[in-house]
């Protein structure tokens, strides 16, 4: 696939592939090649069932607390070195995750503490990404660099599970952290010797005198309205990964045939993250924005109406289409909404709504598969979606395009 294209400006997207998107990659897989083994290690250390699922979610809770102190960190010392402490806290966490201290509480604290330290760890990655990115790229081509940005974090957690898997097969569970390890030091290498951005001096101090509280007074209407409608996206997506396999169980699948389901589904998302890009740049953000969460809705509705694995396959297809074709969208509208001065702010908190939503959407599954079954609780899912795609045609601007506007910074050696 070709990802360049020269404007005026001058500017290739691939001039950015190396130094942007080949970190974002190896994250991706460090982060795919642990999560399938997670829980085996928990139990391993000898957790119970709602043990192993807390520390499971302790990635995302580490990613929560940390959004906003990241924005500040890389306000002050930088995007570049913001992502290699990022990627030093992730290899101390996976260290932390193979010690061996045997089985009990001791065990389990220091395994949970490493798990922490990796999910607040890929906060500050991506939040300096995206504003790397967002600075070294022109406006005309925002969303299908941060579309790309998406799509090749992605790939990466679509294979990792994978090369985790074969190098359990040599080394047991220890081989996936090691992949994990290698990946992440092949991403902060990467980083090293990206390109800085160059800013002056004066933006660098005006932009560490924006304090959060200054960022929710100036754009508390954008957080509260578009900011909603991206919280609801979110919520719908992180509801994907509950909502196939349990399903797929209801109506007797074996853990294989889910398996197939959810791979088959993932490669459908991430063969579609350039063009919805394009689309956003070319004709607006909400010609990817609405359609995504609207299509996704609508996979819900139909969920509970397949009974076996072609008619299950073709609803996840149909789901990871409408999820691949809002790729970069979430980072696409924070880059848009985004003031030049304190922008590494404003995304903390932008990124502290849209991982809200992330942990909202299971549990709004949950609770309603407890209070009228599983069928009831898709179909309510199902209606985040559209409650998502009427907030997002309402408060994405009319004009959110591409059009061209020179960067605020450019990559120096």
């Amino acid at each position: 696939m070709r990802i360049e294209q020269r404007g005026q400006d001058g500017f290739e997207l691939r001039s950015v592939a190396v130094p942007a998107f080949a970190p974002a990659l190896l994250f991706g897989l460090s982060e795919g090649s642990l999560l399938p083994v997670i829980v085996a290690s928990t139990l391993a250390r000898g957790a119970s069932t709602s043990v192993a699922a807390l520390i499971g979610a302790l990635l995302g809770i580490g990613s929560l607390i940390t959004n906003i102190p990241a924005g500040r960190l890389a306000t002050v010392i930088g995007e570049r070195r913001a992502m290699l402490i990022a990627a030093l806290i992730t290899a101390l966490g996976l260290l932390l995750c193979v010690v061996d201290i045997g089985r009990g509480t001791a065990s389990l604290f220091v395994y949970g503490l490493g798990i922490l330290l990796i999910g607040a760890a890929s906060s500050v990655f991506s939040l300096a990404r995206q504003s790397y990115l967002t600075e070294m790229v022109p406006m005309r081509m925002r969303a299908r660099a941060l579309s790309t940005l998406g799509g090749t974090m992605r790939i990466g957690m679509f294979a990792g599970p994978f090369l985790g898997a074969a190098a359990t097969k040599l080394d047991g569970v220890t081989g996936a952290y090691l992949v994990s390890l290698v990946a992440i030091g092949g991403a902060a290498v990467i980083v090293h010797r990206a390109p800085e951005l160059e800013l002056s001096e004066e933006h660098r101090r005006a932009a560490a005198k924006v304090t959060t509280g200054r960022v929710l007074k100036e754009h508390w209407r954008v957080f509260i309205t578009l900011g909603l409608g991206v919280l609801l996206l979110q919520a719908i997506r992180q509801t994907r990964p509950s909502a196939i396999p349990l399903w797929a169980s209801h109506i007797g699948l074996t853990p294989a045939d889910t398996s197939i389901v959810y791979g088959i589904a993932g490669a459908i998302d991430m063969l579609t993250f350039y063009p919805a890009g394009k689309v956003m740049d070319l004709r607006g953000r909400r010609w990817a924005a609405v359609p995504c969460v609207m299509i996704m809705g609508t996979s819900f509705l139909l969920m509970p109406l397949t009974h076996g694995f072609v008619t299950l396959v073709l609803v996840a297809m149909l789901m990871g289409f409408g999820n691949g074709i809002g790729s970069g969208i979430v980072m696409t509208l924070a880059a848009d909404s985004s003031p030049a001065i304190g922008r590494l702010t404003f995304l903390g908190v932008w990124r502290e709504l849209a991982d809200s939503g992330a942990a909202i959407g299971p549990v709004i599954l949950s609770v309603a598969t407890g209070a009228a079954g599983l069928g009831t609780g898709i179909v309510v899912s199902g209606g985040v979606g559209f409650a998502a795609a009427a907030a997002l045609w309402t408060w994405i601007p009319r004009s959110g395009r591409g059009d061209a506007e020179p960067s605020l910074a450019h990559a120096t050696n």
